[in-house]
């Protein structure tokens, strides 16, 4: 397994915190607020594909956002290629945003549907100076071909295809601007099983092509699995446990992670009889999160020190990227492994 520290990342993410005011509140000193992302230090390494996966409500698609510079944090930076996005001035960020784009979830509010395909294509390369009209055609023609749609598609309006075709349709409004990276924020959580393996393997298809490093943001473990490099699991604004994707399979520590793979469903007949870790109770209010580890009131195996101290992500071994915020399932790791 390559360590992190013999890669050079693309984007870091440090301290990274997003607070929104409770629906219905005014906004003011005492306004109550909700912790969508609590404290976050993420590295993307170019050419990955990085998946983060986790529960309705985990902060996952707003760190999407902030990646994007969508929206600016409560505080901490996205730093990207040494340059943080949230400090940065509007025409360098206008600039920067070409080399970072997004695939959102729900194809029809991300595409004009009062612009034909073309349009929707056109407009943003335009804009952005990255071909001039006369070579619109034919940068249009290239980027049709590029998802799997027909040429003669283009001049269409995107109430005219199925949920597969808006979505390839979203893929190349994002390639449109020659990103670096993009964002995919559930793009096939919307679609049939069948369309969406086309759109995972088109994605593949392309990053091995264009060059292109993902962020993948998911809750089916499936899908995740299939197209990623790494995979941070999260849960109620922070990462609990990252890996390399064949190693978190193999070896989960964080009860968390554990909980997540014993509630998918299993392809091998032989293992489906086996003991489960089942969570009870609810996700707390994010309005009112927990004090120490956030996942205390959920974990079979919690201490008391859990309930007020605020576990960081430490390496399972030295120098390894495998990284869990669980000290208690980690001591009894090493405790393990020293009697063997």
């Amino acid at each position: 397994m390559q360590k992190d520290n013999d890669r050079n990342p693309l984007i870091v993410i440090s301290g990274l915190k997003k607070y929104y005011p409770a629906k219905g509140m005014h906004i003011g000193r005492n306004t109550p607020v909700i912790h969508a992302v609590d404290g976050v230090d993420l590295e993307i390494y170019e050419g990955e594909t990085l998946g983060i996966v986790g529960e309705s409500g985990c902060g996952k698609s707003t760190i999407g956002r902030q990646i994007v510079a969508l929206e600016k944090p409560t505080s901490g930076h996205v730093i990207y290629q040494g340059e943080s996005l949230s400090d940065m001035p509007f025409d360098r960020l206008r600039k920067i945003r070409t080399q970072i784009q997004m695939v959102f979830q729900d194809s029809n509010s991300s595409l004009n549907p009062r612009k034909q395909v073309f349009d929707i294509l056109a407009d943003p390369m335009l804009y952005h100076g990255i071909v001039g009209k006369d070579g619109l055609d034919a940068e249009i023609d290239r980027l049709m071909d590029l998802v799997g749609l027909p040429r003669s598609m283009k001049h269409r309006y995107p109430h005219e295809f199925s949920g597969g075709q808006r979505q390839r349709i979203g893929i190349a409004k994002a390639l449109c601007v020659k990103p670096k990276l993009i964002v995919c924020d559930e793009p096939v959580s919307a679609l049939d099983v069948s369309v969406q393996a086309q759109i995972l393997n088109l994605l593949k298809q392309l990053q091995d092509e264009l060059k292109l490093t993902y962020v993948f943001i998911s809750h089916g473990l499936g899908a995740v699995r299939y197209v990623s490099t790494r995979i941070a699991i999260m849960y109620l604004g922070r990462i609990v446990e990252i890996a390399d994707t064949q190693e978190l399979f193999d070896d989960p520590v964080h009860p968390y992670t554990n909980a997540l793979f014993d509630a998918s469903p299993l392809p091998v007949p032989k293992l489906r009889g086996r003991q489960r870790l089942v969570l009870k109770g609810d996700i707390p209010s994010a309005l009112n999160p927990p004090k120490g580890c956030k996942f205390h009131t959920r974990c079979p195996y919690a201490l008391e020190s859990c309930m007020t101290e605020d576990p960081k992500l430490i390496p399972v071994e030295e120098g390894s990227g495998h990284k869990v915020a669980c000290p208690v399932l980690l001591a009894r790791r090493i405790k393990r492994e020293s009697h063997t």
